[in-house]
């Protein structure tokens, strides 16, 4: 019995040691998650402005740019994937890799060879681990997502975009993130980011936002491009993606801190919940050993009362 009580013991102390743990990373993610919906709120008076921008300039000119013309056949497709950089956050990696999972399997049942990216390492790790190619990957930078990072991610895929089919080139570009809704929501979903698909700009600057057709655009003023709508479409475009996927990079930070959270919530209940039960059995345990202690000496006393009637 007494080794029973010092196993229920020592998983106390070890159950009471991870919730300790669980506490502290519930706080910091509580903490963080302010911080991230607060840099996408912060970013959307930016993006506002450049999605009304282009979409002024797709709207009112007739140019055919490179990053907003449909290619007449699509054989080639780059995927990026913004996943986490970290594990303890329930089943947010497990989402979003089953979303991007679905997107490639749709790509190549149209006949698309699909060229992966990816931004965190449990995405790369997945991948890796499968033995699917990366093209290029970023790591670190899940959490606290830069417009340094964003713009650099804009330039790889946008070299991958321009280039020949015969050197590697794709004919399309879709992110596949998780939208932040709330504290208690977050959606993973995929968009197509090139060819340009100009979108409405209260989504924007939190989701990478809606595709939207010109038709259905809001009413722009009449502008006259200098030195031409061609030029200042070379200028914004570049500028544009990079907005729309540091936004898509904010929205997956404020998912993956809010899912921390809630993960580590559970994982302290849990941690209760155990220490509650192993107190329990410790104390039963403990009874059961007063009792069968109580019994030998009654027991004992009875033998030797008898004993000494006999004699």
């Amino acid at each position: 019995m007494g080794a029973q009580q010092r196993v229920f013991k020592q998983k106390i102390r070890s159950t009471s040691s991870l919730r300790k743990i669980f506490k502290a990373m519930e706080l910091i993610a509580a903490s963080r998650i302010q911080k991230a919906i607060a840099r996408s709120q912060a970013a959307g008076p930016y993006a506002n402005a450049l999605t009304r921008a282009v979409s002024a300039v797709a709207s009112e000119s007739n140019v055919d740019h490179v990053l907003t013309t449909e290619p007449e056949s699509v054989t080639r497709a780059a995927v990026l994937v913004m996943g986490p950089d970290r594990g303890f956050a329930g089943a947010y990696s497990a989402n979003l890799l089953r979303e991007a999972e679905e997107l490639i399997r749709l790509l190549r049942s149209e006949g698309k060879d699909v060229s992966l990216f990816t931004v965190g390492g449990k995405a790369k790790n997945y991948y890796t681990f499968r033995d699917r190619p990366i093209e290029e990957s970023w790591t670190g930078i899940s959490e606290t997502p830069s417009p340094e990072v964003a713009r650099e991610i804009g330039e790889a895929l946008l070299k991958d975009f321009t280039a020949e089919s015969g050197d590697g080139g794709v004919d399309e570009i879709y992110i596949v993130f998780t939208k932040f809704v709330s504290s208690v929501k977050h959606d993973p979903e995929y968009r197509r980011l090139l060819p340009l698909e100009v979108v409405d700009a209260d989504e924007a600057a939190t989701t990478g936002g809606q595709a939207e057709s010109k038709t259905d655009a809001a009413a722009f003023p009449l502008y006259e491009f200098e030195p031409s709508a061609e030029a200042v479409l070379d200028a914004l475009l570049p500028r544009y993606i990079d907005s729309r996927i540091l936004s898509a990079l904010l929205s997956a930070s404020a998912s993956e801190q809010a899912s921390r959270q809630a993960a580590m919530k559970t994982a302290t209940d849990n941690a209760d919940d155990l220490i509650k039960t192993y107190t329990r059995l410790a104390n039963t345990a403990r009874q059961a050993e007063i009792t069968q202690e109580l019994t030998e000496i009654v027991g004992g006393a009875d033998a030797l009362a008898a004993s000494s009637a006999g004699d």
